[in-house]
């Protein structure tokens, strides 16, 4: 394992860093041996990188304004991880895989590292292994982590468990408004951005967008400070409203720093992350232990509606010798 580590100490601008990062990712996504025990050894050397997630409706022009965000970090000098989940086919099981392509402005730069990854039907907007290719990249020495999610719906929420800053892309005229209200995106977004600014609509938009929030109820004189979401214009295709943007992340930062909500972020990822392998393996030892001829016959008995469904997790469940654990 010693291995990993020299090669990612390489530092990530570096093309033998690069070529083990890239390596160690295909292990992660392919969920070897190898790749466990390589994160495992690299996990001691986590906890550096800045994250920030990009979610939001499809079509805001999120994969753009992630190219205009990196071009900006890049000229402070700051290296940049990406992490671009694309949606899975759920015919086909493929996937486009896309960003790179609208991302390609970037190509060369050897302080950026862009990995496309397949969400491969897992909820919440990030593939399953995104959490641990993040970890890699935070192992192998980047300033700044991106993580763009496919920007669908309600469980895009899950960005807000993965990045310290989770940054909302809306655009005018598409109804962006009202469908953030009904996905409870807003409630996730630490920045907000009206991305495409000089299209028509743009006021009602931002006026709309931050109406709700002066709306939304202050603490009282003395208590902690709150942080209310910006809401940030930005034209992406012309840089413009990019450096506003950074601004609301460092100031959103500095926030966290100051008010140790870091701290109590960090140990609620990590509280999830291991509620979530915890639950994977127990179904995963779960199933073993049944074997497919009782999986089946407990699938065959509820079809045919001879039991219903909670009767017949909460008998394999017995069958484990785990008492009354109750199936839900």
């Amino acid at each position: 394992m010693n291995d990993w580590l020299d090669l990612l100490g390489a530092g990530p601008d570096k093309p033998a860093g690069r070529r083990a990062l890239a390596r160690l990712i295909t292990h992660i996504e392919n969920d070897t041996a190898e790749g466990s025990s390589a994160l495992a050894a690299l996990y001691p050397y986590t906890g550096r990188a800045y994250r920030i997630g990009v979610t939001g409706a499809g079509g805001a022009g999120k994969s753009t304004l992630v190219t205009a965000l990196t071009c900006a970090l890049r000229a402070r000098g700051q290296t940049v991880g990406i992490i671009a989940v694309d949606p899975t086919s759920p015919f086909s099981g493929g996937a486009l895989l896309g960003d790179r392509v609208r991302m390609h402005k970037l190509a060369g730069d050897p302080g950026v590292f862009i990995r496309s990854m397949a969400s491969r039907g897992a909820r919440g907007g990030l593939a399953r292994a995104t959490a641990d290719v993040a970890l890699a990249m935070d192992a192998a020495g980047f300033d700044i982590l991106i993580i763009e999610t496919v920007g669908a719906g309600q469980s895009e929420v899950e960005i807000a468990r993965t990045a310290h800053t989770a940054v909302v892309v809306e655009a005018p005229g598409m109804g962006d408004a009202v469908q953030a209200l009904k996905a409870g995106l807003l409630e996730i977004a630490d920045v907000l951005v009206v991305n495409k600014a000089d299209r028509p609509g743009v006021r009602a938009t931002v006026n709309a967008l931050q109406t709700m929030f002066e709306s939304m109820p202050h603490p009282p004189p003395g208590a902690p400070p709150v942080w209310f979401p910006p809401v940030i214009e930005t034209v992406a295709t012309k840089d413009d409203g990019i450096e506003a943007l950074l601004d609301a992340i460092d100031a959103h930062c500095v926030y966290l720093n100051e008010s140790n909500k870091r701290a109590e972020h960090e140990r609620a990822r990590v509280e999830a992350d291991i509620m979530r392998r915890l639950r994977d393996g127990l179904l995963g030892a779960a199933l073993d232990c049944i074997g497919a001829a009782g999986w089946e016959a407990a699938v065959a008995q509820v079809a045919a509606r001879q039991t219903d469904p909670q009767t017949a997790a909460g008998a394999l469940i017995a069958a484990l010798g785990l008492g009354e654990a109750k199936a839900r």
